[in-house]
């Protein structure tokens, strides 16, 4: 055989060398569910999310949870939760729901005088409704699609077009700016730790249930996720302009209509959901 034809024959076996390769990780990066067309990807990141929940963040948050005072915890989560109002409200405001944007500058006001910096959460107490919202919820109302769900590293579930509000979202949150360096550090951890003990009962229980959990978890974030975008009314999704002006996730039709995102997360795919904004 002539040099060129032996150039040719190994030219064209790398060439089927990639090709395979290439479609390899197609099928391992693809799915059969339109919504998780990553799933190989995000299964593998999965796995490595609960890896490190069950080295680190569980046994901390575990320990957490046995060690403090319930009002210590009680009053960590007020004082974050008051902090998460903030940026709710900007949110609320700029999908054009004034009442519920005006709710929440209350609730600050409220938390942050007469409950201490919003250690003691007096505004729930006085009747005034908590709301939860975040950049990707305000792309949501303005019919920005989802796009494909992804898992991302230690920050859990999420969707394309939450991934892409995200630095918006981290930038609204008001801890970040907080000074010195090192009380923002730990109040953080404090955080993550504080919002993993809080569904250790609620994970241990779906862990135990869930044949497969990243099924479990995808499709019951999605569906929550959706809710919250849509206020529980999920008609909305085929329309263009907002109908109502009530943000609540908290009522009782729209925990009806979907678990709570939180609810469903495990581990390091847990935090994902409340602490980057919350």
């Amino acid at each position: 055989m002539s040099e060129s034809n032996m150039n040719t024959v190994a030219n064209a076996g790398r060439i089927a060398l990639i090709l395979t390769f290439a479609a390899t990780l197609s099928a391992c990066a693809s799915s059969g569910n339109p919504r998780d067309p990553l799933e190989g990807y995000n299964r593998a990141m999965f796995t490595f999310n609960d890896k490190v929940d069950e080295v680190a963040l569980k046994p901390v948050a575990t320990a957490y949870k046995n060690v403090l005072p319930s009002f210590v915890q009680t009053g960590v989560g007020n004082f974050f939760g008051n902090l998460s109002d903030v940026w709710s409200a900007a949110n609320n405001l700029l999908q054009g729901k004034g009442e519920a944007g005006l709710q929440d500058i209350v609730r600050v006001t409220m938390n942050s005088t007469f409950g201490i910096l919003g250690l003691i959460d007096i505004a729930s107490q006085a009747g005034v409704p908590k709301h939860n919202e975040d950049f990707g919820q305000t792309l949501g109302w303005y019919g920005v699609n989802p796009g494909p769900y992804v898992v991302l590293p230690l920050l859990g579930p999420s969707t394309m077009r939450d991934t892409v509000a995200l630095p918006l979202d981290v930038v609204g949150d008001p801890w970040r700016y907080k000074d010195p360096s090192n009380v923002r550090n730990i109040g953080t951890a404090t955080r993550v730790i504080d919002k993993r003990a809080s569904y250790l009962d609620a994970t241990n229980l779906m862990e135990a249930a869930a044949l497969d959990r990243y099924e479990f978890i995808r499709d019951g974030y999605l569906q929550a996720r959706e809710s919250k975008v849509f206020d529980g009314d999920t008609s909305r999704r085929d329309q263009k302009a907002p109908k109502n002006d009530s943000s609540a996730i908290d009522d009782e039709d729209s925990l009806k209509a979907a678990p709570a995102a939180d609810a469903v997360t495990s581990g390091s795919n847990t935090v994902a959901t409340g602490t980057t904004t919350q």
